[in-house]
């Protein structure tokens, strides 16, 4: 898990955002990165900082030469619930039953990106079969 602490300026937490997912794809050398659409909220601010933080992400991918998908949140919803308007909840209880996890993930964040993994799974298949 990467962690920044409340004190750490938006730089220093970027570069060990950075830094640590350049690290896990040095140890688990993955093909591909999916990452959650820009997504447009009532809060400026927090969009802001998620768009840098997606761009950290996909610097990091970039820079490893892996392919990057991305995908909007309705889509990573509907094709893990059925339901493009799923509260993170049921995604965490369809995520936990489409990968026959016997815990919760640690966070719900998790969830999602498990939830984004699996949209992307689904989507690369359907793609092989033409549709």
């Amino acid at each position: 898990m990467i962690k920044t602490t409340r004190t750490d300026t938006l730089p220093d937490k970027l570069a060990t955002l950075y830094a640590g997912i350049e690290s896990i794809i040095g140890s688990h050398k993955p093909d591909i990165i999916s990452i959650e659409e820009a997504f447009y909220g009532k809060n400026a601010k927090t969009a802001l900082l998620m768009g840098h933080v997606r761009g950290a992400a996909m610097i990091a991918g970039h820079q490893a030469q892996l392919e990057i998908h991305e995908y909007a949140a309705r889509k990573v919803k509907s094709a893990v619930t059925g339901n493009g308007a799923a509260d993170k909840q049921q995604v965490l209880y369809m995520v936990k039953r489409l990968l026959k996890l016997k815990a919760d993930p640690v966070t719900l964040d998790a969830s999602d990106a498990l939830a984004i993994a699996i949209c992307h799974g689904l989507n690369h298949k359907l793609s092989k079969m033409g549709l």
